[in-house]
């Protein structure tokens, strides 16, 4: 490794995991550095989930005073995550990226759509006696299409989970952020443990981002809880369009 793949590596998993714990979106700038420096796709795409995994426990210590109120919530997303984890952890390592990569541009346009609109939506939800924050099926099942895909790709899954959570009732968005990063540190863990043992990781470059996505992630987490709600939702909204034109591009 040169020094310039080392600062590389370093700067864009720093900011991946500051990104992260703000808004989602933070594979935009880790999983294109691993591809610059020359890590084959499959690999740089399990490196980077091992190189974020500490980065979203990191961002969900952070907000653990949010967290404590909801432990029963938590419990069965948690496991739903888990679950849906393992799948998506699987899934890659049985399939090739390219399939999968046509379809991320329309899901990211998707969710962030959702999220932009999910106050007006969850107003009219509760109008007919949903969209109260809660254990329904509704909740766990879009949890679990999230975990599914966080453990397939990855990206873009933060802004996917929080428009999900946002659907489901939750309209204050530093709670919103405060769930997504500890679900998320649930998917990056189980996934995590299936890349290591099917030995798809480059560790020298994962080794390096594991300490600079770490502090990242707390990092953002400190800032994100100082900046006020509505221009929060404004940077997720605008992380998620700059993702879904970015992949767009990639795919045609």
């Amino acid at each position: 490794m040169s020094v310039w793949q080392i600062a590389l590596v370093g700067i864009a998993a720093f900011c991946a995991g500051a990104m992260n714990s703000v808004a989602g979106g933070g594979t935009f700038l880790s999983f294109p550095a691993l591809l610059a420096v020359g890590v084959p796709p499959v690999m740089a795409n399990a490196s980077n989930s091992v190189a974020l995994w500490p980065a979203s426990l990191s961002g969900a210590w952070a907000y653990r005073a949010e967290l404590a109120r909801y432990k029963r919530y938590l419990i069965p997303m948690g496991i739903v995550s888990f679950i849906g984890g393992i799948g998506g952890g699987l899934a890659l390592l049985a399939t090739k990226d390219a399939t999968f990569s046509k379809l991320i541009p329309w899901l990211l346009l998707f969710a962030t759509i959702l999220f932009a609109f999910s106050g007006r939506l969850s107003v009219l939800l509760r109008g007919h006696g949903a969209g109260k924050p809660g254990n329904s099926l509704a909740s766990l099942a879009g949890q679990a299409v999230v975990s599914v895909y966080g453990g397939f790709f990855g990206a873009g899954m933060g802004i996917l989970m929080l428009a999900s959570l946002a659907m489901s009732g939750h309209d204050d968005v530093h709670e919103i952020n405060a769930i997504k990063n500890l679900l998320s540190a649930i998917i990056y863990s189980v996934t995590v443990l299936t890349f290591v043992i099917a030995g798809a990781v480059s560790w020298p470059y994962t080794l390096i981002m594991l300490a600079t996505a770490t502090l990242g992630g707390y990092w953002g987490a400190t800032i994100a809880r100082k900046i006020p709600a509505q221009w929060l939702r404004r940077f997720i909204i605008v992380v998620g369009f700059t993702l879904t034109v970015f992949y767009f591009y990639k795919t045609f």
